[in-house]
């Protein structure tokens, strides 16, 4: 009889919810979905036959019996990045330049951190640009890679995910959804903004303006949250100040926005591969594949 073992991507999803105080950021951070989280959570549970979370109102609260195995998952996920990182890491050395926007390097935190765990050789240099600028620094050699907005001024590369766009405004102050719609937007030439929001706008009629624009989100939420404009972030992008606009707002749907990587030309270098397998893996879209794995299970 095979002996039982603990799965340890249901272990880093439970830290991941420690961590991150919830399941709707531990979602953001693991790129998994809501559902997937709490199936996940859900399945630990089941395996060991004991109650790990509980609800508190919109708080989760981790049981006695969740506490106790929250430590055994931090020394059992620790151990088991030493191991990868002193099996995988010390042949592999150099210098990595990766291009990414200011607004999506939030979607590699982990990747940064695993990659460093892996790799402490390699002397990674991040630079933050638009999309069509880090896709002309890939081409010129400027850059080993780029993760950036698949758009009609930066095509090609490989798409790695696709995110949603949705209208968003202040938690506790939004501006009246009357014509002319009060927008923040990125500035002109930043991205994919003022090409989506001019063909959704345009099939429903409305009429909108420019309120405010700036380089980055950073720039962007201090008006939105204040209640004066609305904005278009991608679902990773949104936070605790943020509140999605839904369709009883009368605001037309947004389409996806993909995200492509982009490699130099040249033949790529041992870093710039394992960086790259690394993004894959983290910015997949596992929630679904995770959604037909539980199905499987519970059919057989």
């Amino acid at each position: 009889m095979r002996a039982p073992t603990l799965d340890l991507t249901l272990l880093r999803t439970l830290v991941a919810v420690a961590d991150t105080g919830g399941v709707t950021a531990a979602a953001r951070r693991l790129a998994y979905t809501q559902s997937t989280v709490s199936m996940q959570l859900q399945r630990l549970e089941e395996a060991l036959g004991v109650a790990l979370h509980e609800r508190e109102g919109r708080k989760l609260r981790f049981t006695a019996d969740g506490e106790r195995l929250l430590g055994h998952a931090r020394r059992l996920l620790a151990l088991n990045d030493e191991a990868l990182a002193d099996m995988r890491s010390r042949r592999v050395t150099g210098e990595l330049n990766l291009g990414i926007p200011e607004d999506y390097a939030i979607l590699l935190t982990s990747v940064f951190s695993w990659f460093h765990q892996l790799y402490p050789e390699v002397r990674l240099q991040v630079t933050c640009g638009n999309s069509a600028s880090l896709v002309e620094q890939v081409r010129a050699d400027e850059l080993d890679m780029a993760l950036v907005s698949r758009q009609r001024h930066a095509p090609g590369g490989e798409v790695i995910r696709r995110e949603p766009l949705v209208w968003a405004v202040g938690l506790e102050r939004q501006p009246p959804l009357i014509d002319p719609l009060p927008l923040a937007l990125y500035a002109p030439g930043v991205d994919w903004c003022y090409e989506v929001v001019e063909q959704a706008l345009a099939t429903t009629g409305r009429d909108w303006r420019v309120a405010y624009t700036s380089q980055s989100m950073a720039g962007l939420a201090p008006i939105v949250q204040a209640g004066l404009a609305i904005v278009v972030v991608t679902r990773s992008m949104l936070t605790a100040q943020l509140r999605v606009l839904d369709e009883s707002s009368g605001l037309p749907p947004l389409p996806a926005v993909e995200l492509a990587l982009h490699l130099a030309a040249r033949r790529p270098t041992e870093p710039a591969r394992r960086l790259a397998e690394l993004i894959r893996e983290e910015l997949s879209p596992r929630g679904e594949g995770e959604r037909r794995k539980e199905e499987r299970r519970k059919e057989g």
